[in-house]
């Protein structure tokens, strides 16, 4: 019990990749490259989806909460990525293990259910689109937004106090670059099955649910996609739902595996490189992948950087 009162104190060392010193610089360019587009291309995304008028409706409204999530997300986190690869201090304090642990896992679980809410979006663009307005109303859209993100919170709100109070005999080093909850799992020295448990009953809501709705919702818009003759009509539906898709697959295929196996099987290098993954890659390709697909993304970015073209159009 001193040994866990005084690492309460004196706080954590991230390992992270000190023990490859020749890429911490390669990585400290990489993850600070990828923060700066990050916040670029999502406050462009969020500032698009406030200004321009064609932008006000459900899709973009999800959009520019996704946006905002990927923005709170990485500063919440690569920060202190970047404070400790680029020198020999590996510290965090516990205050900031804690804060950084709540903060990862409840805006991971955020984006879990935000992505199910924009598939439904998308479900009922393409299979009920002449009550496309009627069913996705402002009121719905922000509840369906604060379901989000109250899941998330509330994941995060039971698990994190859980695990910063698992004893750990006095061990400080976190074999990771970030205060993630499988790390400080593995650093326990009592036996964790009961609360690993409790973090798969808990992701069965936050992460299978979601992404069986998920599933489903695209298993209707497929029926409904293949019901349509038209091959303008099929392509103009694969459009509107294919960025959202690709985002599911980067998303999930990492948090799957993250966070649905025991920890007893859990390979931190893998680990690393997954966080490094969907820490610093998923949220800055976000937006371009919402962009490079976008008509209507791409129209308000022309005409903000462009006003006088775009009147004369």
């Amino acid at each position: 019990m001193e040994n866990d009162s005084t690492s309460a104190f004196e706080g954590f060392i991230l390992v992270g990749f000190s023990d490859r010193p020749h890429l911490e610089l390669i990585l400290f360019v990489v993850v600070l490259t990828f923060y700066l587009l990050t916040l670029l291309g999502n406050m462009t995304i969020i500032l698009l989806s406030v200004v321009d008028s064609r932008l006000h409706t459900p899709m973009y409204f999800f959009l520019a909460n996704l946006s905002f999530l990927d923005v709170c997300f990485t500063t919440g986190s690569i920060p202190q990525m970047l404070y400790n690869l680029q020198g020999a201090d590996k510290t965090i304090s516990y205050l900031g293990c804690a804060i950084q642990l709540y903060f990862v896992l409840a805006l991971g679980g955020v984006e879990c259910v935000l992505l199910a809410v924009m598939a439904y979006d998308r479900y009922a663009a393409v299979c009920r689109p002449l009550h496309y307005m009627v069913i996705m109303h402002p009121r719905l859209c922000g509840q369906l937004a604060s379901v989000a993100w109250l899941g998330g919170f509330g994941n995060s709100l039971i698990m994190a106090p859980q695990t910063l109070m698992l004893p750990r005999c006095g061990h400080r080093r976190v074999d990771h670059f970030l205060c993630e909850m499988p790390a400080l799992i593995g650093m326990a020295c009592v036996d964790t099955m009961t609360l690993e448990a409790l973090a798969f009953a808990l992701a069965i809501f936050i992460i299978l649910a979601p992404l069986i709705l998920i599933l489903v919702s695209y298993g209707y818009i497929a029926r409904a996609v293949l019901r349509i003759k038209s091959a303008t009509g099929r392509k103009k539906a694969f459009n509107t739902c294919s960025s959202h898709l690709i985002v599911v697959s980067l998303f999930y295929g990492t948090i799957i595996y993250m966070y649905l196996q025991p920890a007893n099987t859990y390979s931190q290098d893998q680990g690393k490189f997954l966080t490094l993954f969907y820490t610093i890659v998923t949220p800055s390709v976000n937006p371009l992948i919402y962009t490079l697909r976008n008509k209507d993304v791409k129209k308000a970015m022309k005409k903000a950087l462009g006003k006088g073209e775009a009147e004369i159009e």
